[in-house]
C-alpha cells in the first residue's frame, strides 16, 4: 500500500515537472525566435562560418552549437536551437539528480525557475550555453561513478571533461572543485583514464593556440585585466550575484546553500563547487572586472544544493513559496516585456541591443553592395552585418584603443586588400572619408568609401619583455620581432602609395591615449616575404608623469586610427 502511494506521487510529481519543461522550452523558443540577433552571438555566427579548433577568446563549442542550429533554420531561431533544447535537457537531467533525494517537484519549479541567469542563458547562444549543458551532464555521470567504478563511466566522464573545456574554460574550475571534494577519486585507477581520455580528445585546441601564440591565455590572464583596479569591482560583485540567483529568493538560496550539511559524497561535491566558485570569482575581482554571468555554473551545484535541504524538515520558511512565485512573475514578466519591445526597457543597453540592427545590417547593405565593410567599433556591429546580409565580408578593424579579436586571425583582412570597401564609424565623421550616413532606431552611423585598402592587422610585434622600468623621460630601444603572417609579400613603403603608412609607439592610462611618438622612416623600407621574419629598433620616450602605463605599437595606415600590434607592455615610469 506504501510503494503504491509512493508511486502516484512520484508520477504526479513528474507530471508537474514535465509540464514545467514544456511552458520553459516555449518561453525560450518564443523569445529565441523573436528577439534578433545578440551581438556577441552574431560574433559566434561568424566562428561558425570560420569552423576551427579554437578562437581568439574562446574554445568552439559555441561553433558547433550554431553550426548545427543554423544549417536547419537560416535565421535567429536556428542559431538559439540547441541553446533551447539542451538548456531543458539539462533542467531535467537536474531532476533526475535530485529524484534521489526525494525532492518537491514544487520546490523544484519555484527553486530553478527563478534563477535569473538560467532565464539569461535559456535562449541565448553564448559559450555559457553548452558550459551549463556539459556541467550538468557532467554532474550526471559523475553521480553514478561515485557509487560504481566503471570503465564506461570513466569514458563517459572523460568525453564530458573534454566538451566542458570546449565550451568554456571556467569549466575547468567545475573538475578542480570535484576532486578537491573527493580526493580519493586520486586512488581509482579509472580516474586518471578520465584524465587521459579527456586530454587527448581537447589536445586539438591545445595544438590551436600553440599554433597561434597562446591568444586566448594572453588575452583572458593578461589583457583583459591589464587594467588598474578598481575597487568597484569587488563590492558590485555579491550584489551582482544576488540578482543571477533571483532578484527576490538569490539572498536566501546563499544563505540555505551554505548553510547546508553535506549528507554524502555527491552532496559535499555540489556543496564545495558552489562555494569554490563562486569564492574564486570574488578573489578574481580583486585583479578586474568579473562579469556576472562567469558565476553561471556555481548556480548548478547550489540550487541543488538548497533543493536537498528542502527535503530536511524545517529548513524551508513558510513563506518561500509565495516569495518564490512573486519572484518568477517578475523575471517571467521582464522577460514578455522584452519580447513585445516594452519602450520604457528600450533604453537599457542590454535590451537594446536586441532590436533595430536587422534593419540596419540592410541598410548598410543597400549602399555597400557586395563590397566589403570595415567598422571601427569592435566585433559587434560588423557580426551582426555578417549575420543578417549572411555573408563574411563585415570586418571589425580593431583599433589600438580597443582589443584583439578573432577578426585579427581570420583571413577577411587578407581578401579586402587594395580593393575598394565601405567604411562604417559609430563614433565620429572620418576626416576625408565620411560622405554619409545611417540612421535608425539602433543609432546613426557615419560611411564612406576608401580606395586600395591596405591594413596590418596581423602583424604581431615580439619584445623581450613585457613589464618594463623607466625614468620619466627617458628612452629605451625596443627591437620588436614580427614576421610576415600573410598569404602573400607585405611592404610599408609609401612610394607611389595611395594611403601612407606609420608605425607608432603609443602610450595608455585605461582606455586613454596620453602620448604618441612616430618611428623614423627607416621602418618603410622594410619588405617581406610570406613568413619571413623582420625585426625593426624602435626608441621610444617615456612620460614625463610618473605612473602606470600600458605601451602599444600601432600600424597606422591613413585614414584609419591605427590597429593593436603587439601584446600590452605595462611600463612603470618611476
Amino acid at each position: 500500500m506504501q510503494d503504491t502511494s509512493l508511486n502516484n506521487t512520484a508520477v504526479k510529481h513528474n507530471k508537474f515537472i514535465i509540464y514545467f519543461l514544456l511552458l520553459w522550452a516555449l518561453l525560450n523558443a518564443v523569445q529565441a525566435f523573436t528577439l534578433e540577433i545578440h551581438a556577441d552571438e552574431a560574433y559566434y555566427w561568424v566562428y561558425s562560418r570560420f569552423l576551427d579548433w579554437g578562437y581568439y577568446d574562446h574554445p568552439p563549442m559555441v561553433a558547433v552549437y550554431i553550426k548545427a542550429g543554423y544549417s536547419l533554420m537560416h535565421n535567429e531561431f536556428g542559431a538559439r536551437l540547441f541553446t533551447v533544447i539542451t538548456t531543458t535537457a539539462s533542467l531535467y537531467l537536474m531532476w533526475v539528480m535530485l529524484k534521489r533525494y526525494r525532492v518537491d517537484a514544487i520546490n523544484f519549479i519555484l527553486v530553478i525557475s527563478g534563477i535569473f541567469v538560467f532565464h539569461i542563458y535559456g535562449f541565448t547562444t553564448t559559450p555559457d550555453a553548452p558550459l551549463l549543458f556539459f556541467t550538468v551532464l557532467f554532474l550526471y555521470f559523475y553521480q553514478q561513478y561515485i557509487e560504481k567504478d566503471s570503465f564506461k563511466l570513466a569514458v563517459l566522464l572523460g568525453v564530458v571533461v573534454a566538451c566542458l573545456l570546449y565550451s568554456k574554460y571556467h569549466g575547468i574550475l567545475l573538475v578542480v572543485f570535484t576532486l578537491a571534494a573527493n580526493i580519493k577519486l586520486l586512488k581509482r585507477g579509472s580516474f586518471y583514464a578520465i584524465v587521459l581520455l579527456a586530454l587527448a580528445l581537447y589536445a586539438p585546441h591545445i595544438i590551436w593556440q600553440a599554433n597561434h601564440g597562446f591568444p586566448s591565455l594572453s588575452y583572458h590572464l593578461s589583457e583583459r585585466s591589464a587594467e588598474g583596479y578598481n575597487f568597484e569591482y569587488t563590492y558590485i560583485y555579491p550584489l551582482g550575484q544576488l540578482l543571477m540567483a533571483g532578484p527576490l529568493i538569490g539572498w536566501l538560496l546563499f544563505y540555505k546553500g551554505f548553510k547546508a550539511k553535506s549528507q554524502d559524497v555527491f552532496t559535499r561535491t555540489l556543496r564545495v563547487n558552489a562555494i569554490g566558485i563562486l569564492a574564486f570569482f570574488f578573489l578574481t575581482s580583486f585583479k578586474g572586472e568579473v562579469q556576472l554571468h562567469w558565476t553561471l555554473i556555481a548556480y548548478v551545484p547550489l540550487s541543488m544544493m538548497v533543493l536537498i535541504s528542502f527535503t530536511q524538515p524545517g529548513v524551508k520558511p513558510s513563506w518561500f513559496n509565495r516569495l518564490a512565485i512573486i519572484n518568477m512573475a517578475m523575471i517571467v514578466i521582464l522577460r514578455v516585456c522584452i519580447i513585445i519591445a516594452f519602450p520604457p526597457l528600450l533604453k537599457v543597453d542590454a535590451v537594446r541591443s536586441f532590436f533595430g540592427f536587422k534593419e540596419w545590417a540592410k541598410l548598410i547593405r543597400e549602399k555597400a553592395g557586395d563590397n566589403y565593410v570595415i567598422f571601427n567599433e569592435g566585433f559587434q556591429n560588423p557580426s551582426k552585418y555578417n549575420f543578417y546580409n549572411n555573408t563574411i565580408k563585415g570586418f571589425d578593424y580593431d583599433a589600438r584603443y580597443y582589443r584583439r579579436t578573432q577578426y585579427d586571425i581570420w583571413p577577411i583582412e587578407d581578401s579586402l586588400q587594395h580593393k575598394r570597401a565601405y567604411v562604417v564609424s559609430a563614433d565620429i565623421p572620418m576626416n576625408g572619408t565620411t560622405t554619409d550616413s545611417v540612421i535608425n532606431s539602433a543609432g546613426k552611423w557615419y560611411n564612406g568609401w576608401v580606395d586600395d585598402i591596405r591594413t596590418y592587422q596581423k602583424i604581431d610585434f615580439q619584445v623581450a619583455s613585457y613589464k618594463e622600468v623607466m625614468a620619466p623621460g627617458a628612452n629605451k630601444e625596443f627591437d620588436l620581432e614580427f614576421k610576415n603572417p600573410y598569404p602573400f609579400p607585405i611592404n610599408f613603403s609609401n612610394v607611389n602609395a595611395k594611403h601612407k603608412v606609420f608605425l607608432e609607439a603609443c602610450f595608455f592610462k585605461g582606455t586613454d591615449q596620453v602620448n604618441q611618438q612616430q618611428a623614423d622612416s627607416t621602418f618603410n623600407n622594410i619588405s617581406l616575404k610570406t613568413g619571413d621574419t623582420g625585426n625593426f629598433k624602435f626608441n621610444v620616450t617615456a612620460p614625463k608623469q610618473p605612473g602606470k602605463y600600458e605601451l602599444i605599437f600601432s600600424i597606422r595606415t591613413e585614414p584609419f586610427v591605427g590597429g593593436r600590434n603587439n601584446k600590452i607592455i605595462n611600463i612603470t615610469v618611476e
